[in-house]
């Protein structure tokens, strides 16, 4: 799948309009599907998306950086709005997604959304993304990002940041 959306500008683009919410699952799915020379497309997007677990460090991190007055949000790129209902997106002070605002990672102006919407300046926020285009696109506009891989790295690269404020527990 990656090396589709790497190679392939037809995919990339399918989900592009996915992410912008031109498009929705019903549309995208049987297109993506015979992309990937899958027959049987029917709820391909949950299917995909159903080993996706919550990172509970991260969660706690970012309870944690509440806790200590941080303000928190969210910027994510949609593979359809249905795949929030099991998402802890309502713990963040702000959450940006790209279906519903029609932008997406790594255009500059869902960074600035997200910013204007914490109330805080990019050159005051900290990004953390898995995926380098996106951190690039943070920096881009002026936010520190963290290239995240591993929970406890990303963490303790947070805590540094963050002045030597504690997200987890030693």
């Amino acid at each position: 799948m990656r090396e589709l959306f790497r190679g392939d500008a037809e995919a990339l683009a399918l989900l592009r309009r996915l992410e912008t919410g031109e498009i929705d699952s019903a549309e995208f799915e049987p297109a993506f599907g015979a992309l990937l020379g899958i027959e049987d497309c029917d709820g391909l997007t949950e299917r995909l998306f159903s080993g996706l677990r919550p990172d509970e460090d991260m969660i706690e991190a970012v309870r944690a950086a509440q806790a200590a007055g941080i303000r928190t949000g969210l910027i994510s790129n949609s593979w359809g709005l249905g795949i929030y209902d099991r998402a802890p997106i309502d713990m963040f002070d702000a959450a940006v997604i790209s279906g519903e605002v029609g932008l997406h990672k790594p255009n500059p102006e869902i960074y600035l959304l997200a910013c204007e919407r914490l109330g805080v300046s990019p050159a005051d926020a900290v990004f953390v993304d898995d995926l380098r285009e996106n951190c690039a696109g943070a920096e881009g506009v002026g936010m520190t990002a963290l290239l995240h891989r591993d929970s406890g790295e990303t963490i303790a690269k947070l805590e540094e940041l963050l002045g030597g404020l504690t997200l987890q527990p030693h």
